[in-house]
């Protein structure tokens, strides 16, 4: 499955700043539904984080997912990966 990359960064309430990434079906376009993706995410991380907007999270590139994201995606429409201060 090629998948979009969308890159994203949110700054957390103890002032660490969050990196990660947003992975959806390259097919997907709507920028409101890998938002919504994000901010599903966060809602799940035991502090507080900053709000999701544009600024913070945009289009990276495309590329092929390995098989286990590709289920993931096909399962839950989105996967993340985990890049900084996301613990």
């Amino acid at each position: 499955m090629k998948v979009a990359v969308w890159d994203t960064y949110v700054r957390r309430t103890d002032g660490k700043i969050m990196h990660f990434d947003i992975l959806v079906d390259s097919n997907r376009k709507d920028e409101k539904q890998v938002f919504n993706f994000g901010k599903e995410y966060l809602r799940n991380k035991p502090f507080g984080t900053g709000d999701l907007t544009t600024k913070q999270c945009s289009f990276c590139h495309i590329e092929q997912a390995s098989v286990a994201l590709s289920e993931k995606i096909r399962k839950h429409g989105y996967a993340i990966i985990e890049m900084e201060n996301c613990e």
